[in-house]
C-alpha cells in the first residue's frame, strides 16, 4: 500500500507540468491565431490601397499622351507627372505610398492648370473621360485608405491589450503603420482669382 501511494504521488509533478503546458497552449494558440488573422487583414487592406493607387497611376500615360497632343510646351509638367507615377510604383511602405500618392495628385493638379490654357483640350472627350476616371479613382483610394486604417486600428489595439501584448512581443508581432496624408496634403491650396498679378 505504501509503495502504491508513492507511485501516485510521483505522478503529481508531471501532471502539474502537463496541466500548465496545456493551459499555456490553450491561451497562446488562439491568441497567436487571432493576431495572425488581424495582421493578414491589415496586409489585405494595404494591398487594396496599392491596387487602387496603382489603377490611378495606370491612367497617367493616357493622360500624358492626350495632353502632349495639344501642348508641346509643358515638358516639365509632363516629366513631373511621369516621375510621380514612378514613385507610386516604387513605394514600399504606407508612408512612401502616401507621399507618392500626394506627389501624383499634385502633378495632376498641375496638368489641370496647364489645360486651362488649351480650351480645345478641356473639351476633348478622351481628356474628360480620363479626368472622370481619375476622380473616381480618388474616391476609391479614400475609401480603401479608410478600410486599411480601420484594420490597422483593430490590429494595433489588439497587440497592446493584456495578455496579448506579451504573446505579440514573444512572437514578433509589431504595430502596423497607418496610411496618413503627407505633410504637403495638410496645406490647403491657395486659390487666387486675381488675374492682375
Amino acid at each position: 500500500m505504501n509503495q502504491n501511494y508513492q507511485k501516485k504521488r510521483g505522478l503529481g509533478p508531471i501532471g502539474i507540468i502537463i496541466a500548465i503546458v496545456a493551459v499555456a497552449l490553450l491561451l497562446i494558440v488562439p491568441t497567436y491565431n487571432r493576431l495572425a488573422g488581424a495582421r493578414e487583414n491589415v496586409n489585405e487592406a494595404y494591398a487594396q490601397v496599392q491596387n487602387v493607387v496603382q489603377r490611378r497611376a495606370d491612367l497617367i500615360p493616357n493622360l500624358v499622351n492626350t495632353v502632349k497632343g495639344y501642348s508641346d510646351y509643358e515638358g516639365e509638367t509632363l516629366t513631373k507627372i511621369t516621375e510621380a507615377r514612378a514613385g507610386v510604383t516604387n513605394a514600399k511602405t504606407p508612408e512612401e505610398l502616401a507621399n507618392a500618392n500626394e506627389n501624383l495628385s499634385q502633378a495632376i493638379r498641375d496638368i489641370n492648370v496647364v489645360v486651362e490654357n488649351y480650351p480645345d483640350l478641356k473639351a476633348n472627350t478622351q481628356y474628360t473621360q480620363l479626368m472622370d476616371e481619375l476622380a473616381g479613382s480618388e474616391n476609391r483610394i479614400s475609401v480603401e485608405r479608410g478600410n486599411y486604417n480601420q484594420a490597422v486600428k483593430k490590429y494595433n489595439a489588439d497587440i497592446k491589450r493584456f495578455p496579448t501584448n506579451f504573446i505579440a512581443k514573444i512572437t514578433g508581432y509589431q504595430e502596423a503603420e497607418y496610411f496618413q496624408a503627407s505633410e504637403k496634403a495638410q496645406d490647403a491650396p491657395t486659390v487666387d482669382f486675381n488675374k492682375n498679378n
